[in-house]
Formats: C-alpha cells, structure tokens, sequence
C-alpha cells in the first residue's frame, strides 16, 4: 500500500512541475482535466509566493515581475520537497548563477544566499549559548585544545571581491535609515547571520572570523582554529575576533566537562 501511494504521490508531482515528461496514460489524462490545471496554477504560485517571501532582497533588487519570472522557472525544475515552504529555495541561489539574465548583477547569487541562510538561522534548533565566563576562566592551555562548537542557527559566508552583505543588508531591511548610506565600496565582505535567542541578527565580518568558524565546523581545536585565521589574515586580532562571535551567539554551549576540568 505504501508503496503503490509512494509511486502515485511521484507520478502526481511529475504531472504538476513536468507535465511533458509524463509516462503513465492515467496520469496524463488527469493532467489533461481542467480542474488539473487550475490545481497546478495554484500549487506554481504558493511556490513562487513562497520563493518571493524568502528571498525578499533579492525581489526587491529586480523588482517583482523579474523575480517571479525567474522563480517560475526555478518551481519549474526543482519543485519543493518539505511542506514548510520556509525551507524552499535551497538551490535558488546556485540557479541564479546560471541564469543568463542575472549574467550582468554579479553578486544577485550572493545576495541570494544571504537570504537563505536567513530562513535556514530563522527554522534551525534552539540551543543553549556557550558560557562566555566559563570559557574565560579556562587556562592558555586548556582553551588552546577546547572545540567550540557554532550555534545551529549559525550560518557565516564570505564573498570575494564583492560587498554582497552590505548590497543585502539595505535591500533586507529597507525601512532602516540607509538611504544616505552613500556609495558602497566595491570590496570582498564576509557576513554573519545566527540567532541567539528570538530573533535573526547579523552583521559583517572579516575572512579570518569565517575561517575560524570553518574550523571549528570542522572539528579543529581553538589554537588550530587561531592559526588558520591568522593564515587568512595575518593582521587579525584573535582577541577581538572572538569577543565578536561570543558576542553575536555564534557558538553552542559545550557538553558539561570532566569534574576534573571544572576549575581552570
């Protein structure tokens, strides 16, 4: 039984985002009903509404007749694959990469990606922070061989050669006051976005924060983490760098320690 629904539920979506591509006669008459039609318009624009909703810079840079014709070709291609359409849009930005029209705005896939990695920091799990007084009163020693953690509402980019954060940034929050923000400097930006507690924040950051937090992605120690930062970006304050992070929620609390490692 699950099976044969399993197989109906895939002919049932090919008929509504690839309707040339059907193989099954039944399926493809009921694609030929009225009613089917009316149904598959309606199911293409929650997608496109969806889409438009969760890239709201990138709508808002092309404006929304553009942005809606892009993202009905996207629905087109890559049809949703959770209900919560707050997790749609996942290869939107690797399609405006290809997207011959977006050719000539650089940085539209970047800007794209920012928007992602808002909703992905917007639906991810809660999580305690790391305690800041407690990874204070660690020693040298010990703090150089501590693993932090990122939050799992963190999410951290870096664009080369572009100012793509601050390109989102006024077009993600435009009743901000940065009308008269003047020019921007045409630069490569790097860009946090996490959510510590309610909401969403964010705020730019240099390549050796997004190198470190790589690192420690990955696994590394803090003083592995420290030397690939300064690789990055031998001018970096390692101190202020990660008073930043802390600061921002970046890093999930640590498992509780050994009784013999809760004294510094």
């Amino acid at each position: 039984m699950s099976a044969s629904l399993g197989l109906f539920q895939a002919a049932f979506a090919q008929a509504l985002f690839a309707s040339q591509d059907i193989a099954d006669p039944a399926m493809r008459s009921l694609a030929a009903q009225p009613a089917f039609a009316v149904y598959r318009n309606t199911v293409m624009k929650g997608c496109i509404d969806a889409l438009e909703a969760n890239f709201p810079a990138v709508a808002r840079l092309v404006g929304s007749d553009w942005f809606r014709a892009a993202a009905a070709l996207h629905v087109a291609i890559e049809a949703p694959r959770d209900g919560r359409l707050m997790n749609y849009g996942s290869a939107f930005p690797a399609f405006l990469a290809n997207f011959e029209p977006a050719s000539q705005l650089a940085y539209l896939p970047g800007v794209a990606r920012l928007d992602a990695m808002w909703c992905e920091a917007h639906a991810a799990a809660d999580a305690d922070l790391l305690d800041v007084a407690w990874l204070a009163a660690r020693t040298p020693d010990r703090l150089a061989g501590l693993v932090l953690a990122p939050h799992p509402a963190a999410r951290w980019a870096w664009f080369d050669d572009q100012p793509v954060f601050t390109i989102w940034r006024r077009n993600r929050t435009p009743d901000d006051d940065m009308t008269d923000a003047g020019e921007i400097a045409w630069h490569a930006e790097g860009a946090l976005i996490t959510r510590p507690r309610d909401a969403v924040i964010f705020r730019a950051v240099g390549k050796a924060d997004c190198v470190f937090l790589d690192a420690c992605a990955a696994g590394l120690p803090l003083a592995d983490a420290a030397d690939r930062a300064l690789a990055a970006d031998p001018g970096a304050d390692l101190a202020a760098l990660l008073e930043g992070l802390l600061r921002s929620g970046a890093f999930a609390s640590l498992p509780a320690p050994p009784t013999s490692e809760r004294s510094p």
